[in-house]
């Protein structure tokens, strides 16, 4: 008997809940925004997971009332599908991004805790590592065929206090130019690139023979090798971000030169180094998946051309054939030399499913930068959580009345 009324009182409580929803959301035909919707779902599969309450046929159907007001990306989805949502809730989210499909974007705020984020264990930090390293070394495999353009944005600038730049501490004035259009293939696991334009001009000449400064290495290689074991990357805990409006955990790392494999390379004076480096790697709390890459050589060798040298590539969600892929957004490469400074931006546009004849538009737009600053902008997250049981603490006002 007491069992019973118990299951009664909580289907009490989950018919309050759901009725509540309603009205709060204007009764038969819900009207949602992507926010509301996200944070309802998450509320609703808290009560699915935990006290078994609700299921997930019941918040399918109750999502199939809901009219949003905003379009609702794959992105979306796939951040609630990691929560563990059933196949009916999923179901659900489909039908309403094909209904909001011709909807304005969705403004979407950072969703963070309430109260100061803790810094994980290291224990707990291994264990976040050990999965980053999973997702790292399956990231290939996981990928369709596709294909997509390519669009890197070539600058120089005389080095300030050098004998062409200004005065020494300035900021350097970067001039463009040129502008390389790449056709990217990514087929059977191996990536291609073929050079389409030099700025609007077609070109049969290959990458690897352009001058300047140039990059190459395929979507995954930096991140394998980093991640390789015998790569021995020693990573530490950095801080809390907020990148593309989701909640990050960024690690340091570095590798020694012993174990390193990024090559800098003067084509003109065939000579080449191996150095050591250091960087970031910004992990999507959530998933677990990387969304940034920062690399920086150290310890070059004096008599060599290239003085300081570094690597940044951002990762996003982007659609290909009706399943949302983790790929690369925006790509920045940076080269010191002794008197000049270069810079390549390179862009990632027109993802596709790769078919025999598949074809792309290698229009360029006027604007240099079609992506916004704020999907590249990295804002702090909630500060990280005191330590009361630590002296040095005792007298700040959040450990105050505390033992």
């Amino acid at each position: 008997m007491p069992m019973r009324k118990y299951r009664y009182m909580r289907f009490g409580l989950l018919a309050v809940f759901l009725a509540a929803c309603s009205i709060a959301m204007g009764q038969s035909n819900s009207r949602m925004s992507v926010d509301q919707l996200i944070q309802f779902v998450k509320s609703s599969q808290k009560i699915i997971a935990e006290d078994k309450t609700m299921t997930d046929r019941q918040l399918a159907d109750f999502l199939s009332k809901v009219k949003l007001t905003e379009k609702l990306e794959d992105k979306v989805i796939e951040d609630l599908e990691a929560l563990g949502i059933g196949q009916q809730t999923l179901k659900a989210l489909q039908k309403l991004k094909e209904q909001s499909a011709n909807l304005s974007a969705a403004v979407i705020k950072p969703i963070l805790p309430d109260d100061p984020i803790p810094i994980p264990t290291s224990i707990e930090q291994g264990a976040i590592l050990d999965d980053v390293r999973r997702y790292v070394m399956n990231y290939d495999g996981n990928l369709p065929d596709f294909i997509c353009t390519e669009v890197e944005y070539r600058f120089i600038a005389p080095k300030p206090g050098g004998r062409y730049g200004g005065h020494f501490g300035s900021d350097p004035s970067f001039q463009q130019t040129d502008t390389i259009t790449s056709k990217l293939s990514y087929f059977n696991h191996k990536e291609e690139k073929k050079v389409i334009l030099i700025n609007s001009a077609p070109t049969m000449q290959s990458y690897e023979n352009l001058g300047g400064s140039t990059s190459s290495g395929d979507f995954g290689a930096m991140l394998r090798t980093l991640f390789e074991p015998a790569t021995e990357a020693r990573f530490e805990w950095a801080r809390w971000a907020t990148l593309r409006n989701r909640l990050t955990m960024v690690f340091s790392f570095h590798v020694e030169q012993s174990r390193s494999k990024w090559g800098l390379i003067v084509k003109d004076l065939k000579q080449e180094t191996v150095p050591a480096y250091h960087g970031e790697v910004s992990v999507d709390k959530e998933t677990h998946a990387v969304t940034r890459l920062l690399m920086t050589a150290e310890n070059i060798p004096p008599a060599f051309p290239i003085k300081r040298a570094e690597e940044r590539l951002d990762y996003d969600y982007t659609d290909i054939g009706g399943r949302p892929f983790l790929l690369p957004l925006k790509g920045e490469v940076q080269m010191d030399g002794s008197d000049v400074l270069s810079k390549n931006d390179l862009e990632f546009r027109f993802y596709k499913k790769y078919e025999v004849g598949s074809a792309i538009s290698y229009d360029i737009p006027d604007n240099i930068s079609a992506i916004p600053d704020e999907k590249l902008k990295e804002t702090p997250a909630k500060p990280p959580a005191i330590d009361c049981k630590d002296p040095k603490n005792k007298n700040a006002k959040e450990c105050k009345g505390k033992k």
